[in-house]
């Protein structure tokens, strides 16, 4: 990222790269395919895929979203002087804009893959996968408002705060409470959601 932001994204070498961190350039491929790689590289993966499948099993689902919010943004405040680094590559390099829409997808198969598993549905379910789109939506919005203003404020906060101004959180419980029980049917997730929005 030093050189990146030395030399510019666009001059620097991948051979530079390489003798920067003191390997060869046929050992920097083993790991990076591209030099977009290295900015994009996400190593936050694994630890969000043990919170959401290592969870107690009746834990709420926007318990365990939680969970995983709060940690993230524990570890996003430690490497903060990274990610505003990051942030401002990705949005002033064009090739760079372009994987972060790459990434948002992923994040969202990866992210409908682990709460079906998590509340018993379908990963293609469409009330889940909107649902978590609306998520990923509010964590990228929240992102983006934090590196275009220059790392000012709290990332954490930001993160954790933004599902809850789309009501996520509430909408997967619905959709964890109307998982088909055994030998039973699905109840309608806006039947459910419209309950707890009555509820005294």
């Amino acid at each position: 990222m030093r050189l990146f932001l030395k030399k510019s994204y666009d001059e620097t070498t991948i051979d530079e790269i390489a003798a920067a961190v003191e390997i060869s350039p046929s050992t920097f491929f083993n790991y990076f395919p591209t030099k977009e790689e290295v900015v994009m590289l996400d190593i936050y993966d694994p630890m969000m895929i043990a919170l959401v499948l290592n969870g107690p099993k009746d834990e709420p689902a926007s318990v365990t979203f939680r969970r995983v919010l709060d940690m993230l943004a524990e570890v996003l405040e430690q490497e903060r002087d990274l990610l505003l680094t990051k942030g401002r590559l990705m949005l002033e390099i064009p090739e760079l804009r372009a994987r972060v829409f790459e990434e948002m997808e992923r994040s969202h198969d990866l992210f409908a893959s682990l709460f079906a598993q998590r509340i018993g549905r379908d990963p293609d379910d469409f009330e889940l996968r909107v649902t978590v789109r609306a998520l990923i939506g509010a964590i990228f919005e929240a992102s983006l408002r934090w590196m275009k203003g220059g790392g000012r404020g709290d990332l954490g906060d930001l993160i954790t705060r933004a599902p809850d101004v789309v009501d996520a959180g509430a909408r997967l419980d619905a959709l964890h409470r109307s998982a088909v029980p055994p030998g039973g049917s699905a109840r309608p997730v806006a039947q459910l959601a419209g309950r707890r929005r009555h509820r005294p």
